[in-house]
Parts: C-alpha cells; sequence; structure tokens
C-alpha cells in the first residue's frame, strides 16, 4: 500500500473492579497513525502532532515507533523503509489509555501497511512492549481494548491471555475529565501491597458478578458490582471532588462510577443513552457551579477497536 491512516480509540482501565485485568474501549477520543513508505532503510518517524513537543522522534524511545519496531523486528522486515506520522488526538495522562492508543496505533498502522500479515490478536504482545516504554509497567488493560475493541478481562499479563466480555447493548458511559494532573507513578506508588481477607472475598464476588452481568446483560447484576473496595478508596483523594462527582452520578441511576485506570478521568457507567446524557448534564452544572475546567462526554462501548479509517 502506498499509505494507510488507522485510529486506536481511549479506553477505561480496571472498571472499578478489576485492577490490571479489566478494560473498555471508547468510541473516542483516540489517536491516529499514517505509514507510509519512507526514504531510507528502517522505520522512522517523520511528523508528531498534538503533543505539544513532548513526544521524541527517537523510534527507540517513543511509545508508537517501539511497539512497531518490534512487531516489524519479529518478521524480519525491520529495514524496510518505513515512516510513520503520529497525530495525538487525545492529551496525555488523563487515565484514558492515550500511551496505549499510540502503541496500538504504531503497530497496527504498520500491519495494515503490510496488508495484515499478522492478525489482530497476535500484535498484542508488542503493544504492550510499547507501552511499557511510556509507564514502565507490563500490563494490557488499556492496550487490549484499544486493539481489539469491546470489554476485555486479562487473566494473565505475563502470557497476555485474555478474553472478550460479551458487551450489552445499552451500555454507555458519562465521561469526566477535570484538568489537573494525576501522575501513574504516584497513583501505583501509594497502592498498599496488602489486601484484607474480607475485601479480597468482596472483590472477587463483585468482578464475579460483573462479568457474569455482561454475560447475561442484566444490568442489575452489573450494578450491584461496581464497587471498588480495595484500589478507589486508597486514590479518591488524589482527585478533588471525587465523591461529589459519585454522588451526582449514582443519584441520577449511573450503575456504577469510579476512576479510569490512574486518573485523573472518571466514569460512570449507565445502562441507556438518556440516562448518560442526564448525567453529563449534571456534572456540567457542578463544574460551573464550582468554577471546574474539564472535558465530559458521553459513548457507547467501543466494540471495533483498532481501525483503517483511510
Amino acid at each position: 500500500m502506498k499509505q494507510v491512516r488507522v485510529f486506536a480509540p481511549a479506553s477505561v482501565a480496571n472498571l472499578a473492579v478489576g485492577y490490571d485485568i479489566l478494560g473498555l474501549a471508547l468510541e473516542s477520543p483516540g489517536d491516529e497513525v499514517v505509514v507510509k513508505i519512507g526514504t531510507k532503510p528502517g522505520l522512522t518517524i517523520s511528523k508528531i502532532t498534538g503533543d505539544g513537543g513532548k513526544l521524541p522522534y527517537d523510534i527507540e524511545k517513543n511509545t508508537a515507533g517501539f511497539a512497531a519496531l518490534q512487531y516489524l523486528r519479529s518478521i524480519g522486515k525491520d529495514q524496510l523503509p518505513i515512516e510513520m506520522e503520529i497525530h495525538k488526538k487525545m492529551a496525555m495522562g488523563t487515565g484514558l489509555g492515550s500511551s496505549a492508543a499510540s502503541a496500538v496505533a504504531g503497530v497496527f498502522g504498520v500491519n495494515a501497511y503490510l496488508g495484515q500479515p499478522v492478525g489482530k490478536e497476535d500484535l498484542l504482545k508488542f503493544c504492550v512492549e510499547g507501552e511499557q516504554k511510556a509507564d514502565g509497567a507490563y500490563h494490557a488493560d488499556n492496550v487490549a481494548p484499544s486493539l481489539l475493541g469491546g470489554i476485555i478481562l486479562i487473566r494473565s499479563n505475563e502470557t497476555l491471555e485474555i478474553t472478550q466480555i460479551p458487551v450489552p447493548s445499552d451500555l454507555y458511559l458519562s465521561m469526566v475529565y477535570p484538568h489537573i494532573e494525576v501522575l501513574t507513578s504516584e497513583s501505583r506508588a501509594i497502592l498498599s501491597e496488602n489486601v484484607s481477607l474480607l475485601n479480597m472475598i468482596a472483590q472477587t464476588g463483585n468482578i464475579a458478578t460483573f462479568i457474569a452481568g455482561c454475560y447475561e446483560s442484566n444490568y442489575d447484576k452489573i450494578g450491584q458490582s461496581l464497587t471498588d473496595v480495595i484500589i478507589e478508596p486508597q486514590r479518591a483523594h488524589l482527585i478533588s471532588g471525587f465523591y461529589d462527582y459519585k454522588e451526582i452520578a449514582l443519584n441520577n441511576g449511573a450503575l456504577g462510577f469510579s476512576i479510569s485506570g490512574a486518573g485523573p478521568s472518571m466514569f460512570a457507567l449507565c445502562k441507556g443513552k438518556d440516562t448518560a446524557d442526564n448525567i453529563l448534564e449534571q456534572f456540567a452544572q457542578y463544574l460551573e457551579e464550582n468554577r471546574i475546567k474539564a472535558d465530559i462526554f458521553t459513548s457507547k462501548v467501543n466494540t471495533e477497536g483498532a481501525k483503517v479509517i483511510g
């Protein structure tokens, strides 16, 4: 192909009860990558937009570039003249899987440019390796849904054994991204390594019931299960007004509310677009009254994941 443009969506990791093992893809925002023939042997990055000058052009240090390079090395084509443009369509440090979307777009784009010699799921490990460049952790709860779409359960991050969970047709999200910084490194560092037996039992029951609710399209079960007794209580203080947002969401019919990934973005999981839209209106009112700068939007679960758009 002369050129291919691909899109990889943002994602919500953890889903309250599945720390590092659950994630879902959003319809938008996301990142775009353009792949075309290069002017010299090997993979190069010729253009980066939307990053405020923060991302490196060095392939070995760039999330999208490194992920794509690892893929090319694995198929013995790392000396092909390939040029990549990276267009960031989402802010970094939001808790919406920005680095994961870049890694996915890079690998998926190069694979599409080469005529898709490798299946989507087989690209996963290269995407994870790319995101690891950004945050130092080897986990797939953002990368897997961004690549494959839907709701993903990861049995093991080490072996990348995953299961795509059925997505109830009327499941929506109301998202709020307050313009504050929450460093992933700090958000991980504050977590205790020890969990009480009672909390372990409660969290296990919640995640099992959430998955059962998805398989049955049982919104009551989904709502009953979306209570995080382990991670959220340790991280909530990092986001000013967290419990205000949560109260607004739950009082207006949300199935559950929690932190997206490491934050600061938060999500309300809802049955039906009307409920999601109403919660968004309530968020908007709260933000205006308290003079808080934030981005808010609604989304269905994106069941397609990364795709070719041009």
